[in-house]
């Protein structure tokens, strides 16, 4: 039954499916991507101001993921901006520009929806909630004179991510609102759906039931590590949407946030919220998988210096469970020094290229049965492919060095006699990296 469900042994001929990890990130401009950025700055400060909007269209389109569309005729323009489950559209012309993204449909006034987007206006630096007829929505605009680089890039940022984000939380929460504008989204296979509901089922399940043999208070700290790593590998490798991301996202809050509760209390909290999430029925969990694209990252760049303390940090913390016979703690540890930073930091792409083979040396199972048919490890024989995994690191170095020169991942220092020992070398190197721009 598992090998059906989990897919051992089928090898499907595409080598690497079509299938993204993880959340967006627009840290991944190459590095004639970052020329035109600079461009559209300097066309600005020479009142270039046609000129200008189309180099920031060009700066902020993902060729690889068609997200930005731009057309014009004339000093007349239009464009679409994909975010999520939204789609950002706006015109222009020598004078203004405007643009606007549904949210949802309303087919009769709703005070308390009313007063939800009344109380949110106030958090908007750039846009302003709007109602059209029955359908709500969100708006910008500006004069092309004032429409310089900068402002367009926060203003449709704020536009596109806020939008994105709240039109499912305002249809849960209100069961009068409708969806609106979603014909885009792509669905997923029900074979890959399936997928991933059964390995969330499972990761849950053993990070649960392994918790429950540790004492609870003595080992609060190595329980936290397992309970937010998990967090954090759901968050990335099933890449919920709507809100099933939502319910997800307020898991990490409850540890993190800053009160005088113990740790052992949060880590009860979490429990709790990983077993209502487990029992979330399968038809509820599936709607929250989908295709999309995506044009800005909901979380910041941060320099390396944050990234390597991070890491540093928590591998000092896993030293102590690998050498007193912890290794599930240990390797969970080394796990979440870097993927904390995968969810929390928009990390630059060949970081976040490394991150994805770091991933699939630790779970060859769940990608294999998603059609990936790299092995970079074999768990029954605790062997790894070498080989395989050096390649893969000195590819990514390499069609990377144009814009990180100094991009040095030192393969030599790599131990392949454990994943615990795999883990912390691996993480360490990514730690030390080096990302200064040519």
């Amino acid at each position: 039954m598992f090998d059906k469900l989990f897919g051992r042994g089928k090898r499907p001929a595409e080598q690497r499916p079509g299938i993204n990890f993880g959340r967006y990130s627009d840290n991944n401009k190459t590095v004639e991507k970052v020329n035109r950025w600079t461009d559209a700055d300097n066309l600005y400060k020479e009142k270039k101001y046609q000129e200008s909007i189309d180099a920031f269209f060009d700066y902020l389109r993902d060729d690889a993921a068609d997200n930005v569309i731009l057309g014009r005729n004339g000093a007349d323009f239009n464009f679409q901006i994909y975010q999520g489950s939204k789609i950002v559209r706006g015109t222009g012309n020598a004078e203004h520009m405007q643009a606007e993204v549904s949210l949802a449909k309303m087919p009769q006034p709703s005070v308390p929806v009313m007063r939800r987007l009344l109380e949110q206006n106030f958090s908007l630096y750039y846009s302003r909630y709007s109602l059209d007829g029955d359908r709500l929505c969100m708006r910008f605009d500006s004069d092309i004179d004032t429409a310089n680089p900068n402002k367009l890039y926060y203003a449709l940022k704020e536009l596109a991510t806020r939008a994105d984000k709240q039109d499912d939380l305002l249809v849960q929460d209100f069961s009068s609102l409708q969806t609106l504008d979603t014909e885009h989204v792509v669905a997923i296979p029900d074979e890959e759906k399936e997928t991933k509901f059964a390995f969330m089922q499972k990761w849950i399940s053993e990070t649960l039931q392994y918790a429950q043999t540790l004492d609870a208070e003595k080992f609060s700290g190595g329980i936290a590590y397992l309970l937010l790593t998990l967090s954090f590998k759901i968050d990335y490798l099933i890449c919920p949407e709507g809100t099933l991301q939502a319910e997800l996202e307020k898991i990490p809050i409850l540890y993190f946030t800053k009160d005088e509760r113990p740790s052992m209390d949060k880590n009860s909290d979490m429990i709790d919220a990983f077993q209502k999430l487990q029992a979330k029925p399968k038809e509820d969990f599936f709607k929250g998988l989908f295709r999309n694209k995506s044009s800005f990252a909901i979380v910041a760049p941060q320099n390396q210096k944050t990234i390597a303390d991070a890491i540093a940090g928590a591998n000092t913390n896993m030293v102590w469970y690998r050498d007193n016979n912890y290794p599930k703690i240990a390797q969970q540890i080394c796990e979440y020094s870097i993927s904390y930073c995968q969810y929390s930091y928009s990390l630059p792409k060949p970081m976040a290229e490394l991150f994805q083979l770091f991933m699939e040396v630790n779970y060859p199972d769940y990608f294999t049965s998603l059609g990936f048919q790299d092995e970079y490890y074999d768990g029954s024989k605790n062997k790894f492919n070498n080989e395989a995994i050096i390649t893969m690191i000195n590819n990514i170095q390499s069609n990377w060095k144009i814009k990180y020169p100094k991009l040095d991942f030192k393969t030599v220092n790599l131990k392949f006699d454990s994943m615990v020992n795999f883990n912390f070398t691996y993480t360490n190197e990514l730690g030390n990296l080096n990302f200064d721009s040519k």
